[in-house]
């Protein structure tokens, strides 16, 4: 790199992973465009089978003091740290997937006659339920934790902008402009908030934000 190249992160990362882009010779910005918040729910009328797209609703459930009564259904659920969390706390993951449609795949396909309980956040995205009515799949939702935008105006110039969820590429554009800037995104669905915005767009291969990382490295080295 000629020039000392710029990064965003719209989340705040850990001081290891920052450190892998500062060690890279980048400048670095990280701060939080969404803040997320447990909600006040009861674990009532709980299926057979519980589904976990994110680990902020994993988070949310593991706190509830009735939580150990539901480690002897099965979970279904997205992303390897949700998967990793839920089985460190002694859930049972039955399926693990990297994205959403491809677990309404699944579960449509080869699960339908099961009933599922999905526990989501109130910023949710239709893929999974919209799957999950139109294959008539018994199943109820229970939100248990909630979203806020937290927009905030980026007053320098920025080369790379890493996303990690639709809500942050939102709450982003809310009070800035993506013009020449390069945005890695953690998943498809991330991307897909920005088809309309830009076309620089890297998605990462794997969905984790030391994937992300990687792509800033390999994108400007």
């Amino acid at each position: 790199m000629n020039k000392q190249i710029s990064i965003l992160s719209t989340k705040i990362l850990l001081s290891s992973q920052k450190q892998a882009l500062l060690d890279g010779g980048f400048s670095v910005i990280d701060a939080n465009f969404i803040k997320t918040e447990n909600s006040d729910f009861d674990l009532k009328g709980i299926n057979d089978n519980l589904i976990f797209t994110s680990q902020n609703a994993a988070q949310s459930v593991l706190l509830h003091p009735k939580s150990e009564e539901l480690k002897a259904k099965n979970v279904f659920c997205v992303g390897i740290k949700t998967k990793a969390l839920l089985e460190e706390n002694g859930f049972n993951v039955d399926v693990y997937v990297d994205y959403a449609s491809d677990l309404a795949e699944i579960i449509t396909l080869i699960y339908s006659n099961e009933s599922f309980t999905f526990f989501s956040g109130n910023l949710r995205k239709e893929t999974l339920p919209k799957a999950l009515k139109a294959a008539k799949v018994n199943f109820n939702e229970i939100q248990v934790y909630e979203t806020t935008l937290t927009p905030q105006k980026i007053k320098i110039a920025i080369d790379g902008i890493l996303f990690f969820s639709p809500s942050a590429v939102e709450s982003y554009l809310k009070d800035n402009k993506i013009k020449n800037e390069i945005c890695f995104c953690i998943g498809e669905t991330t991307a897909s908030s920005l088809e309309t915005i830009t076309r620089n767009i890297i998605v990462a291969d794997l969905p984790s934000v030391e994937n992300v990382i990687e792509d800033v490295i390999e994108e400007y080295k």
